[in-house]
């Protein structure tokens, strides 16, 4: 069965390329400019969000809770005494101070503290509410101690505004921004930073540190910003630096570079046209589009210099490189653009806008390296000097050493593949959002400490429903409420829980003269209705219940923060919706219909959609297995060597997710793509090994040893080269402060690198059990010349 043909018309590219290279390259220059023009669409993502596609159901329930309460975009500066005590004079004062100040932020609706907290107390008849701290600057001894009792027996307080050994206080503000400028949060952020940075200076004792999904909403602009800044460019001097140390040759790695640079110009500009944006997510995709595209011009360059080193003319081996890797090329571009756009498969917006952004790339890059490469390498003054035998002499004798050997090599490498997949469902999906930024960041360690000493990071919001308008006073709907708040203040890992009740209880004391018998809620609704009312018209502007309660009074809103029951900073994915699934069966089980509510905010949305992602993920792994196999199918011509491709390229992943769970075991979102996006990368070596196989195999009438030894000869070292800055391109990833990028281009790094050996230690010897099975031929003679990629025929592609 012979190889498919490349098409008639194809077989005279090169030479049509070389004929109109000019034209190809002014071409070139007017394709990038038009598309690159869409550069000026891009803009960075600086919304946590951005993690859910506007049909989200998640995303939906969330949205209606806070259009029938308040906006809940905050912000918690965290003041840190360095003397131990939150409750002295001085500091009193300063967070006094701030609270103050906080009002000034740009977009600022509410401010919470400490200072300011709306404190109500009884004279006879009379309700006076008032801010627990009023002149801090005058407080003696004896009023600060009262000031401490309050707040550490306050549930509203206590773990939530003040920890509970009263060693360090939060100030949360409250946004609602206009949504009209992408720069409306980070206004808000910088303005921050500058107050905490006066605050330092007022008083040398405090501590400030900024928390809140402001601060993460930030960090997702800066530092998505930072990778592209400082990445990309790394990257780029890599591609220079491994392009020119694999072929020697200046001109060829900068023909490499400029080639791959207007790629990435070219595909970055699509994806504006297109409306992608970018975020610390599909900020990678330059990165990734070049490691790739870099892959291909090594495959092309190497065989132009082999070329040249038997003999032909510059021209000459640019047509003939082009000729032989042309179809491997495109059937390595088809696949490679398969694996990114299974990225399609998931739940998360920038994921799919990493895929689109890297399958137009790598078509970009096609075109580039196919057409714009050679013809700018004809200009140019190439030259090849060969180089000493060594590497083939070596490449020669470990090619005897696989064929010799191939037994125990395929038995060995079967048995570490079997050792690692046993390990592999030791991995746990563990999803933390408030860790995807590197413990390096400032947002990071800002948020692990308030997790650690002040109240927990993960949110989750109940609107529970009295049953009708007004319900809220009704006292079996209070006594209910409060049974479940209670209830949930129990759980593990839950830090605080603030709930209306509270609120309900402490006025009905109020109202009995501070009797704390009556530390419970009225019997009687139209008394708790009074109670209530009367509270409300004593709260200043902006320190409303507007927060807690919904306009017609048939529904109030609790507010439950998490942390750890293991002691870490933050719950896993697991434990939240471990949790919210007890709240649930609790909340069927003991409270009527109109009280079951679900929970929704970024505590439970990140878990739940983690591992919906996943799921997803895995449908989109399935779909491009197939795709990718018939494309190999229909390549080959042949189902069983098509599929046998398929062994070198899903290995490899499950390899490495073996060796994660041995050494780590904990697998979040940023795991999800990697599958799908190796198995288009590692299809391109494995494509160049099998064509070149088959055609000795078909062609050249070569016994399957020999096949090997050819295919090892001619691809061996650009598959060497390839995988190299393959892995070094991935590792750079690895070097980003955003975890997904991190652990993404880590675990992407490392599955490339055991495709590599898996090429080299399995790929031959299994060729060789196959076939020597099926032919019923002996072991053949492991001697014979290597033969030279530039003696294949022009119809080998």
């Amino acid at each position: 069965m012979a190889l498919i043909n490349i098409p008639t018309g194809w077989s005279n590219l090169p030479a049509w390329i070389l004929r109109h290279r000019l034209g190809v390259l002014l071409l070139s220059l007017l394709a990038v400019l038009a598309a690159g023009s869409g550069v000026r669409f891009l803009h960075f993502s600086n919304n946590y969000r951005g993690f859910f596609s506007k049909e989200n159901p998640d995303l939906l329930a969330f949205d209606a809770m806070q259009n029938t309460y308040t906006k809940d975009d905050n912000l918690v500066l965290i003041v840190a005494p360095r003397d131990g005590s939150v409750f002295t004079r001085k500091t009193l004062d300063g967070i006094q101070w701030l609270t103050r100040e906080s009002w000034r932020l740009p977009f600022a609706s509410r401010v919470d503290s400490l200072t300011n907290f709306q404190y109500s107390s009884a004279s006879g008849d009379d309700l006076h509410v008032r801010d627990l701290v009023e002149e801090a600057s005058s407080l003696n001894d004896e009023q600060i101690g009262q000031v401490r009792k309050i707040a550490l027996s306050e549930p509203m307080l206590r773990n939530l505004i003040v920890s509970d050994r009263g060693h360090v206080a939060g100030v949360n503000v409250t946004f609602v921004f206009p949504e009209k400028r992408l720069e409306e949060v980070l206004e808000a952020a910088e303005a921050a930073r500058a107050l905490a940075s006066r605050l330092r200076q007022r008083d040398r004792n405090l501590e400030v540190r900024l928390a809140g999904t402001v601060m993460i909403n930030t960090a997702y602009a800066e530092y998505g910003q930072k990778d592209f800044a400082t990445l990309v460019p790394l990257m780029y001097g890599i591609v220079l630096l491994a392009t020119f140390f694999i072929l020697r040759s200046l001109i060829g790695a900068l023909a490499t570079a400029l080639a791959i640079g207007v790629s990435i110009v070219a595909a970055l500009g699509l994806a504006g046209w297109l409306g992608l944006s970018l975020s610390p997510t599909s900020v990678a995709a330059p990165t990734i589009i070049m490691t790739i595209a870099v892959a291909d011009s090594i495959h092309l360059l190497l065989s132009v210099f082999h070329g040249m080193g038997n003999g032909l003319g510059r021209n000459a081996a640019i047509a003939e490189s082009l000729q032989l890797n042309l179809r491997a090329l495109f059937i390595t571009a088809i696949d490679t653009v398969i694996g990114f756009l299974t990225l399609n498969f998931s739940d998360v917006p920038p994921y799919r806008d990493l895929g689109n952004m890297v399958a137009l790339g790598v078509s970009v890059a096609f075109l580039f390296t196919v057409f714009t490469l050679p013809a700018l390498l004809s200009f140019s003054p190439l030259r090849y000097k060969a180089s000493p035998l060594v590497g083939e002499i070596a490449l020669g004798r470990f090619t005897d050493f696989v064929i010799r050997r191939r037994r125990r090599l395929l038995w060995a490498t079967a048995a570490v593949a079997l050792g690692l997949l046993a390990f592999v469902p030791r991995n746990e999906f563990y999803d933390d959002f408030n860790r995807y930024f590197d413990p390096r960041t400032e947002v990071r360690q800002d948020t692990d400490f308030m997790a650690a000493n002040l109240t927990g990071t993960y949110w989750i919001f109940y609107s529970v429903g009295a049953g009708s308008s007004g319900g809220v006073t009704d006292p079996r709907y209070l006594k209910k409420l409060d049974e479940f708040t209670e209830w949930y203040r129990r759980q593990p890992g839950v830090a605080h829980v603030y709930s209306i009740t509270d609120v309900i209880k402490r006025i009905n004391k109020n109202m009995h003269g501070d009797d704390p018998a009556y530390y419970r809620i009225p019997e009687d609704k139209e008394m708790a209705a009074q109670q209530l009312l009367l509270y409300e018209l004593s709260l200043p502007l902006g320190l409303d219940l507007n927060d807690r309660i919904n306009v017609d009074r048939s529904a109030t809103r609790i507010t439950a923060s998490l942390r750890s029951p293991h002691g870490l900073e933050s719950p896993n994915a697991k434990e939240v919706i471990a949790l919210e699934n007890s709240v649930q069966a609790w909340l069927r089980e003991n409270a009527p219909e109109h009280m079951r509510a679900p929970g929704t905010g970024p505590g439970i949305m990140f878990p739940r959609i983690g591992i919906r992602n996943t799921k997803s993920m895995i449908s989109g792994d399935v779909m491009g297995v197939i795709a990718i196999s018939v494309v190999m199918i229909i390549a080959l011509k042949s189902l069983r060597f098509g599929l046998i491709t398929m062994i070198p390229n899903l290995l490899p992943a499950a390899m490495t997710f073996g060796i994660w769970g041995l050494l780590v075991g904990r697998l979040g979102m940023d795991a999800a793509p990697v599958t799908g996006m190796t198995l288009g990368i590692l299809v391109d070596d494995t494509t160049h090994n099998m064509i070149k196989y088959l055609y000795a195999r078909r062609k050249r009438g070569m016994s399957p040893a020999e096949a090997v030894r050819y295919t090892f000869a001619t691809v061996g070292k650009a598959t060497l080269a390839t995988s190299a800055v393959l892995v070094l391109g991935f590792s750079v990833l690895a070097l980003s402060l955003f975890k997904f990028n991190s652990t993404m281009g880590l675990l992407t790094a490392i599955t490339i690198a055991i495709g590599a050996l898996t090429e080299f230690f399995l790929m031959g010897p299994l060729l060789l059990r196959l076939e020597e099975k099926e032919l019923g031929n002996p072991a053949p003679s492991i001697s014979g010349a290597i033969a030279s990629p530039a003696t294949a025929d022009a119809s080998y592609s």
